[in-house]
């Protein structure tokens, strides 16, 4: 009786949202109520590891008990002024991002998706102003399998057709070219004096955690400064420690700035999956090309978020986070890599860090990732594909030891039992 109850709160939760909810996201059929660490705990009680974290999002592991409290001292005090008023705790913010990641400013929105927004505007501003291109003609380049969020402009980027059909026209100025290849970056630089700046992820979280060479990112830093392209980086997933170091893109602290990019996007985990918060850094000749009334939020930068983004950012550095994803991203991989020579199910094993993904043996449009991911939530662990057979697997960037082999134990029941029923 008490198991056709507690299935019944489950179905009758997710019943309420396919009846009053917009039908854009296709969830696991489970419904979460609780997080500590990296742990959640569904309406019936039970258990999983998290091996998605909010897509990035909670790297500090889920209610942080120091970021929570940030959020109940600020909370009793001070929660939204918009930025028509200065507040306490917005410069505080600007001033930590700005030290820590080696900018001159830094411009504070709420959703990865608008901080991107922020950086093409930033780029055409700053192409028009600085670089002299002439009238409307100024061009962006990104990636293709990129993947930078939802709104009109950025999905004119995209080259996924489940992320464009029947929602155009689309922005102009957008150009595409390969990932991880610099021969053609640098063909379309030399051919178009009208490009203004090239985005680009990292690592390639969406499309299945692809990793460039480790030459790209050099290689694109250079070809930037030689073509005076603003060099654009998407952190938004990989950054705040997930990739073992604080940033995939260059490496925070060094002072010659060797590749660093000439914008920096953030978001996700800079608050610790507490807040909606997300930042654009940049030096001044790019970000005062922007005059006030040209762009702004009236959510972005608002005190509570400011006073959690700085302790979640704290936090990340104090708890030592990217260490702990550096070693244990090695740990994780090994014991997936020693799987995959028993279970011929797992054709790939890539990542970095605690970013990683497993590519399983079967078409794009085959259902076995969905199945396989089910087959993880009955034995206690989360996680979700993406792009049809790559399954993502990034825990909170807490996790121990003892805990990655036992989320490699589920991970290899659940395969072994798809081997054994096939």
């Amino acid at each position: 009786m008490q198991s056709t109850v507690q299935s019944g709160k489950t179905e009758l939760l997710i019943e309420k949202e396919n009846q009053y909810g917009a039908h854009n996201y296709h969830p696991l059929p489970v419904v979460l109520e609780k997080g500590e660490g990296v742990l959640l705990w569904d309406v019936e009680g039970k258990q999983y590891y998290d091996f998605l974290s909010a897509y990035s999002a909670v790297n500090q592991g889920h209610c942080h008990p120091r970021i929570i409290a940030a959020l109940k001292r600020q909370a009793e005090k001070l929660t939204l002024t918009s930025r028509a008023f200065y507040n306490d705790q917005l410069g505080a913010f600007e001033a930590y991002l700005c030290s820590l990641f080696g900018y001159d400013k830094a411009l504070v929105m709420n959703s990865g998706v608008e901080a991107v927004e922020s950086a093409m505007k930033l780029c055409r501003k700053w192409a028009y102003k600085v670089k002299g291109i002439s009238g409307e003609g100024a061009k962006i380049v990104f990636a293709k399998g990129n993947f930078h969020g939802r709104t009109i402009s950025v999905i004119s980027a995209s080259d996924d057709d489940s992320a464009k059909k029947d929602f155009g026209p689309f922005v102009p100025g957008i150009v595409q070219v390969p990932y991880n290849d610099l021969a053609a970056l640098e063909q379309l630089f030399a051919e178009d004096p009208g490009i203004a700046g090239f985005i680009v992820e990292p690592i390639q979280g969406e499309a299945g955690v692809v990793l460039p060479d480790e030459n790209y990112l050099p290689g694109v830093h250079a070809l930037c400064k030689k073509y005076n392209v603003l060099y654009i980086a998407d952190e938004i997933q990989t950054g705040i420690a997930r990739t073992g170091s604080m940033l995939a893109s260059y490496e925070v602290g060094s002072t010659e700035k060797l590749d660093r990019p000439d914008v920096l996007i953030l978001g996700k985990a800079i608050s610790g999956g507490v807040l909606p918060v997300s930042a654009v850094l940049a030096d001044d000749e790019v970000m005062l090309t922007i005059q006030p009334g040209e762009h702004g939020s009236t959510y972005g930068g608002n005190p509570l978020a400011c006073a959690v983004a700085m302790e979640a950012m704290q936090v990340v550095l104090d708890e030592k986070l990217a260490e702990n994803a550096a070693r244990l991203g090695v740990l994780f991989r090994a014991g997936l890599e020693e799987m995959a020579k028993r279970i011929k199910l797992i054709r790939l094993v890539r990542g970095k860090g605690l970013l990683n993904a497993i590519v399983i043996d079967c078409d794009e449009h085959s259902d076995l990732a969905w199945e396989i991911c089910m087959r993880f939530k009955e034995n206690g662990l989360l996680a979700k594909p993406t792009h049809g057979n790559k399954i993502r697997l990034a825990p909170p960037l807490v996790i121990t030891e003892t805990q990655i082999i036992a989320c490699l134990q589920i991970i290899e029941k659940s395969l072994t039992d798809f081997v054994s029923a096939s």
